[in-house]
């Protein structure tokens, strides 16, 4: 498992663990829910995104 760091202001933050404490999900959780979300919507959309260490995007 890796670790991602994220810059997020103050407000979002707090909107953030607002929103997790009322769907009964930490901070982390949340997140990492709303990413397989976005995931799962590319992926109805454009088809299966196939994992290869390889493959990764460079940015």
């Amino acid at each position: 498992m890796k670790s991602l760091s994220v810059r997020i202001d103050n407000e979002t933050l707090h909107k953030l663990h607002v929103v997790a404490d009322y769907e009964g999900r930490s901070a982390n959780g949340q997140v990492l829910f709303l990413v397989r979300s976005c995931i799962g919507a590319y992926e109805e959309k454009h088809g299966k995104i196939v994992y290869r260490m390889e493959s990764r995007p460079r940015l």
